[in-house]
């Protein structure tokens, strides 16, 4: 048996991090759980699956017996009638044996006339109908079945979008805190900086441009901080807007690692064919495969039997006579219906023509999404792997660009321009990281590797 490597490395990959998030769930990994339990579209959706599941129900109903009661009551005057000439046909024989006997034995008897609407008659009974043969019952069961699968897709499809927005929203929310704190500290050496040329000024060894200089990299740092505080709170707001909350609640930063194990065997896997973007338009297919054969039967009788247990009778008559039992069978054959069952034939192979050339421009699309996304990885990778060597050497700059600050070796211009370069390759860095983390979250979504 041939084995996939590679599949075999994600499935390990996802496995051990399955464990450690059972061992520790992340801040992130409850804000996605909180986010898909009270999403309203997802809720809309799953009550669209309930109704799905009914409908599956009521088609499944039509394999069992029917049985239903029914009454009727009718009192009639007047209409057609039916003249019985009992008088006219007896009463002269009636006469002759009457001589005959020399007895009066038989009395004349009258015309009858019978309406043939009946009057003050009633019909009470229980009917069971039961389908013999009606193939539309069988492929409308299978096309329900179907049918839940592909609500039950479309909710997968749902949560995985909904899973990488939160990932990504919370990832922007990270980023723009972590900004907050770089520059904060930041502020602290440039008000310390401008603290120490007022000191020096105080004392005569300062220059006035030099508290100037520093006094305008605070201002400099505090519009930055500013910027970097509202694009915080937009950030909380746009998270606590996925998790369906007040936008004020609080969002809680949590730093985000990048697991370089489960990144190499993610950016390593091809196979998306059980993205269920792919299974639901196979399903779609399979339904309209369904609907095709269903229309292609038209021409099978479709036989119905039943059987009536009631009463009747006239004036409300409870006797055994009224009593019966009635038993049948129907049969319906289609012989012209102006061309619709060649119509519908035609179009359910349309529809299944279409359905395919949709699934082929799908594949198409996930294939490049999922080029894409892996390109967009190893842009990421780039620039993080080039702001930590940036950040490395702004370190090491500044560090020696301040003891020679200090001594007086250096200016202050190029102790603020090292500075600048340090707080830079900070938030260079910072934006890496969390750009990186975003594209593994496509990735994850062309895959649909998240939440499994």
């Amino acid at each position: 048996m041939k084995i996939d490597h590679k599949k075999l490395l994600l499935s390990w990959a996802l496995f051990f991090g399955f464990l450690s998030q059972v061992r520790a769930q992340s801040q992130l990994d409850l804000y996605i759980q909180e986010g898909l339990q009270n999403n309203l579209v997802l809720r809309d959706k799953t009550i669209s699956l309930d109704q799905s599941y009914l409908a599956l129900k009521y088609a499944k109903s039509f394999f069992l017996p029917q049985i239903d009661f029914g009454a009727n009551y009718t009192l009639a005057a007047g209409g057609r009638a039916i003249v019985i000439p009992l008088g006219d046909l007896l009463n002269g024989v009636y006469a002759s044996l009457n001589t005959l006997m020399d007895q009066q034995l038989f009395r004349p008897l009258q015309n009858v006339e019978e309406q043939f609407m009946p009057n003050n008659f009633y019909d009470a009974r229980f009917r069971v109908s039961y389908p013999i043969i009606n193939p539309d019952l069988h492929f409308n069961k299978q096309i329900k079945r179907e049918s839940v699968k592909l609500q039950e897709y479309e909710i997968d499809i749902y949560r995985a979008e909904l899973t990488k927005n939160i990932k990504q929203a919370y990832y922007k929310y990270c980023l723009a805190s972590t900004a907050v704190d770089i520059l904060k500290a930041s502020k602290v050496l440039v008000e310390q900086n401008l603290r120490d040329n007022k000191s020096l000024l105080a004392n005569g060894k300062g220059l006035p441009a030099q508290v100037l200089r520093a006094e305008s990299e605070v201002e400099n740092i505090n519009a930055q901080l500013i910027d970097a505080e509202n694009r915080m709170k937009n950030a909380a707001y746009y998270v606590n807007f996925l998790l369906n909350r007040n936008l004020e609640s609080e969002v809680i930063f949590e730093k985000q690692l990048i697991d370089t194990t489960y990144l190499t065997a993610l950016t390593e896997t091809t196979d998306f064919s059980n993205r269920s973007e792919i299974q639901q338009i196979n399903t779609a297919k399979g339904i309209q495969g369904t609907v095709l054969k269903m229309n292609q039967m038209f021409a099978v009788p479709r036989l119905n039997t039943f059987a009536d247990f009631g009463m009747q009778g006239f004036e409300f008559d409870y006797s055994e006579k009224s009593r019966y039992i009635l038993f049948g069978v129907n049969m319906t054959v289609p012989v012209f219906q102006g061309g619709r069952n060649r119509n519908n034939i035609q179009r359910a192979q349309n529809e299944l023509e279409r359905l395919d050339y949709k699934s082929d421009l799908l594949d198409q699309s996930i294939e490049m999404a999922l080029r894409s996304s892996k390109n967009n990885i190893q842009a990421a990778q780039a620039a993080k792997n080039s702001a930590e060597t940036n950040l490395r050497s702004a370190t090491s700059y500044l560090r020696l660009v301040d003891r020679g600050y200090r001594e007086g070796t250096f200016s202050l211009i190029e102790f603020l321009d090292a500075r600048n370069q340090f707080t830079q390759s900070e938030l260079k860095l910072t934006l890496a990281d969390y750009t990186l983390l975003s594209a593994i979250a496509d990735l994850e979504r062309e895959l649909e590797t998240l939440n499994k």
